[in-house]
């Protein structure tokens, strides 16, 4: 089927690319156009929780609040708030805020003297933002506040020594303004210098592109209909980016391949897809049932994430499949013809670009980087020897090429080359023995930040656990007396890890409120056991028998049930995706050894992701280097999410490598010809899209977003390890090791299996053969 599919694209290029286009264009109208943008917004809700009772409750007795996100507008004055100077800049402030931002409602400090620190000198006011509003909607408001609020700042009209800073979510934003352009110059560099060849670039490149641009359409589109993160958009880019790239890698080489031994363009082609093909649609399947496994945890925000990274994986699969034959057909045998003129303009232009970016931390590169390009390209009409297209040195014999050669190196020595393997392994997997899960906040961003710094303000004036306190949402039984409501607040405020406890205050439908402050911060161990506590102990014995039901609510609470709730679930999730991957790996290639060493080896890669992961976030071991703000506990969602994505990622090498072994052990009948060919057939192509993997996924780690920050660096260091140590040491040394055993299976197992053929026909094989 994919071979006819195959043709059909090639012969029927230009309705190929129609579609496509079409598809994109449309897509992109009607996400960004007929439904004005995506409503991306993240609500940690667990269900079953006393976090999401709380919640449920307040929301219902204050329907038309303003909105539950916290925001302030946090001061710092040395000379306390009773100078006059200091009194008017503020009021002058605030009120221009209030005239210029529709529907924000502002509590001064003046107003309140809740709002001033003990000490005097930090005091804050409270933003009533606009209710039912998306978090994309409230960090437009914010951003209009700031737009208002920063040219008073700094016009120097306020008093010297005052600090105005603005604080909570509205005030951050998601955007990631370079990133991807940084991953996209960095694998133009790569595939160029792989290749020398500037159509063999643009082709993935192309690919990609389209296919990533109609998944972001899709994924803006769904979120209308279904609950999505706002991160998700920059995970859906950063997967789609590096999988689009590679599947397009993979079938490019094949098709070059196809090429050089003598095959027509439209015979290449289909070769490409009916061989490579069926192993990117393999990996791309497994990519997706490894994300669509998320679903298992029960998560409303994890179902969005799910859905739009494994839709914009299937994009990429069928772009792959349908969209890149298309474009092979029109390049034809031209894929392999570069002039002098063509490599150097893209290699100086690409190569400006990425250093205007990284060190100078502006984009206008780009365009010098462009009129250098322009100016090479039009001095070769003045000299000839430009434009003469680069001649491609012939293949080395296979024998004498580096991959086989290093295969060799590894055969001979297979328990070294384990256990030296294995052992670099386990010491990057040590930190991972240390991970506590808890949720993040302002308090984790870089300090350049002004909601970080607001944080800290807030928690010097007001103390640590300001920033985080907990809600504690009483439903009351008619009749129940006021000294039953005193003994609850009187035992939590008892409670030594407990700093303040504010007055009971009544609410519609029968409720009771108290705001709890605790000693320590949000993220704080102590914090999660006090949570445990006062559920667990503290309320129950102050409740007794009265029929009171209190629940322990608060963004601080929803972090607690966030991580109980993931820590109970992610082994099942972990449990299912690894039997699954195991059953269509043992289907594929026919045997037990292979898919058990598979998902042995993919957990050890991710086991040491992991570590690096909570060496760097939750140690801050090399922080600096990378921008972060302060260290802290890794989001309770993020080890499954690194799991699903990461997983799915590595068995992509896994089954490109071992598709190709396979398919030399099927030919030849030798396990040890069959793992040095099948390493050197791919080992060059699998490091140059390991490569443009961690380009794509590093270039995110410049974002400002810490979650984000944190997925790029994971998944960047996942890949390095998996495509290195694992498939160039690992693999080799193990299939060495068990020889034969590798491709044995029980023959009623063999006759029960689904068949499942990634391998496809292929004609280059039955060249050599003959």
């Amino acid at each position: 089927m994919l071979a006819r599919l195959g043709r059909w694209c090639f012969r029927h290029r230009w309705l190929t690319i129609i579609i496509w286009l079409v598809t994109l264009i449309g897509g992109t109208s009607v996400a960004n156009g007929a439904m004005g943008g995506g409503a991306f917004e993240t609500r940690f809700s667990i269900p079953d929780s006393q976090s999401l009772r709380a919640l449920d409750l307040l929301q219902a007795a204050f329907p038309d609040s303003d909105s539950i996100t916290d925001a302030q507008i946090v001061f710092e004055s040395p000379r306390g708030f009773d100078d006059a100077e200091v009194r008017e800049g503020i009021d002058v402030f605030l009120d221009a805020i209030v005239t210029g931002v529709e529907g924000v409602r502002i509590t001064s400090p003046f107003d309140d003297a809740s709002l001033v620190s003990e000490s005097g000198t930090i005091a804050y006011a409270v933003l009533g933002l606009p209710s039912g509003e998306s978090q994309g909607d409230l960090e437009l408001i914010g951003e209009h506040i700031r737009e208002i609020g920063d040219p008073i700042i700094a016009s120097g009209d306020l008093p010297a020594d005052l600090v105005i800073e603005y604080g909570g979510d509205p005030f951050v934003s998601f955007e990631l303004p370079e990133s991807e352009v940084v991953g996209l110059l960095a694998a133009v560099i790569i595939l160029v210098l792989a290749f020398g060849s500037v159509l063999a670039m643009g082709l993935p490149i192309g690919t990609a592109l389209v296919g990533l641009g109609t998944g972001i359409a899709i994924i803006t589109i769904l979120s209308h209909v279904m609950e999505m993160p706002e991160f998700v958009v920059q995970i859906g880019a950063m997967i789609g980016l590096g999988v689009g790239i590679d599947y397009a890698l993979f079938i490019v080489t094949r098709f070059r391949e196809g090429l050089r031994a003598n095959m027509s363009p439209e015979d290449a082609t289909v070769e490409a897809i009916d061989t490579a093909g069926r192993a990117v649609l393999f990996a791309g399947i497994t990519v997706m049932i490894s994300l669509l496994g998320m679903y298992m945890m029960g998560m409303k925000f994890i179902y969005g994430l799910a859905i739009g990274g494994s839709a914009t994986v299937g994009v990429m699969v069928i772009a792959a499949l349908t969209l890149l034959p298309a474009l092979l057909s029109l390049v034809g045998h031209r894929i392999d013809v570069t002039t002098r003129a063509a490599l150097w303009s893209l290699i100086v232009f690409a190569s400006m670009s990425l250093f205007g970016i990284i060190f100078l931390g502006t984009i206008n590169l780009l365009l010098v980087g462009l009129l250098v390009a322009a100016a090479i390209v039009a001095l070769s009409f003045l000299v000839t020897s430009w434009r003469v297209p680069i001649k491609h040195r012939a293949p080395k014999p296979k024998d004498r090429q580096f991959w086989f050669r290093w295969s060799r190196f590894i055969q001979k020595r297979p328990w070294t080359s384990f256990l030296a393997g294995l052992g670099v392994l386990l010491i990057l997997t040590i930190p991972l023995l240390g991970m506590r899960l808890a949720l993040s906040d302002n308090g984790n961003r870089a300090e350049w930040q002004t909601a970080r710094r607001a944080y800290d303000l807030l928690a010097e004036g007001f103390g640590p656990g300001f920033n985080g306190p907990l809600q504690l949402v009483a439903e009351v039984p008619p009749g129940t007396s006021q000294e039953t409501l005193d003994r609850i607040g009187a035992a939590v405020d008892a409670d030594p890890d407990v700093v303040l406890v504010s007055p009971g205050m009544p609410a519609p439908g029968n409720l009771v409120l108290w705001k709890v402050v605790q000693r320590e911060s949000p993220q704080a161990e102590g914090t999660a056991e006090l949570v445990h506590r006062l559920r667990d102990d503290v309320l129950p014995a102050a409740i007794g028998d009265s029929g009171v039901v209190v629940n322990v609510g608060g963004f601080t609470a929803i972090g607690v049930d966030l991580s109980d709730y993931f820590g109970r679930r992610v082994f099942l999730f972990v449990g299912a995706v690894l039997l699954l991957s195991f059953l269509l790996l043992m289907a594929v290639f026919r045997s037990l050894l292979v898919p058990l060493k598979a998902v042995v080896m993919n957990l050890l890669s991710i086991g040491a992701a992991y570590g690096i992961v909570v060496a760097i976030f939750q140690w801050g071991w090399g922080a600096d280097l990378i921008g972060m703000g302060a260290p802290g506990p890794i989001d309770p969602f993020i080890p499954m999410m690194l799991f699903a994505i990461v997983f799915g990622l590595s068995m992509d090498y896994e089954v490109f490598l071992l598709s190709r072994m396979k398919e030399e052990f099927d030919r030849t009948g030798d396990n040890a010809t069959a793992v040095a060919d099948g390493l050197a057939a791919t080992a060059r192509v699998i490091t140059a899209a390991a490569l443009i993997m961690v380009a794509v996924f590093g270039s995110f780690v410049a974002g400002d977003d810490r979650t984000v920050k944190l997925f790029g660096m994971g998944l960047a260091v996942a890949v390095l390890i998996d495509a290195t140590l694992v498939r160039m040491v690992l693999v080799p040394a193990t299939m060495e090791l068990l020889g034969a055993r590798n491709w044995w299976i029980p023959k009623w197992l063999d006759r029960v299996l689904p068949k499942i053929d990634v391998e496809g026909h292929s004609h280059i094989a039955d060249k050599q053969t003959a």
